[in-house]
């Protein structure tokens, strides 16, 4: 090994080290995850909610996610929101384990002893859904999900998730369908869209449940996530 080679060590341990800083910046530390789970805490328990449809079991899931966040998975910056949705989704599914077809009951009846809120009508009629409906309603329509991603997370087939979109829009149309042809012949006014949610049902903005969908819990369900 020369001298002139040995007097190189330096330089290359100084733009080493100058990599490794800048590799550490692009990722957001545990830090930057627990802090969007404070910041975002309102959308995040929100899309907890509509998954699991208990309040109970959402408050789980978003503990869940802001422990995992603590550990400081190794994701992107730019990646850190969409990690923490995923986060909160992946939870739920554990939770819940939604099946095609296994499971067709709706949320829990004690749900509705739960709470002191009412959710808007646009919540209760999502979270009303069967759990599996629910998962891919919530995935492929609120966050965007495409069906091969739903797929994967739900362990089912494309299929399954396609034919669960489409039952999902049935009953969410059935529900809606009602008021509005009643307010339609009072008002003498023409009908609107049966599914009460326009021309089409994807969300204008990309940000998931907190485009179209704002609800907070009552106090009391706050004081108990906090």
């Amino acid at each position: 090994m020369t001298a002139e080679f040995q007097q190189t060590f330096p330089e290359r341990r100084r733009c080493a080290t100058q990599i490794s800083n800048r590799e550490t910046t692009r990722y957001a530390s545990a830090a930057d995850l627990c802090l969007i789970f404070t910041k975002d805490m309102d959308p995040l328990y929100l899309l907890s909610f509509l998954l699991t449809g208990e309040h109970s079991l959402a408050e789980q899931c978003f503990i869940r996610g802001l422990e995992e966040s603590q550990k400081g998975n190794p994701v992107f910056k730019e990646w850190a929101q969409s990690w923490a949705r995923r986060t909160i989704i992946q939870g739920a599914i554990q939770t819940i384990r939604p099946r095609p077809l296994q499971n067709r009951t709706s949320a829990p009846k004690s749900e509705g002893r739960s709470s002191d809120a009412t959710p808007p009508a646009q919540i209760a009629n999502i979270v009303r859904l069967p759990q599996f409906e629910r998962f891919v309603f919530v995935m492929s329509v609120l966050e965007r999900y495409s069906y091969q991603e739903c797929s994967l997370l739900l362990n089912c087939t494309r299929k399954d998730v396609a034919a669960g979109q489409v039952r999902a829009f049935q009953q969410i149309a059935s529900v809606a369908e009602l008021p509005c042809k009643v307010v339609s012949i009072d008002s003498n006014k023409q009908e609107r869209s049966p599914t009460g949610l326009g021309s089409s049902p994807q969300p204008e903005a990309a940000n998931g449940v907190e485009s179209g969908l704002q609800w907070k819990a009552s106090p009391r369900d706050e004081g108990q996530r906090v």
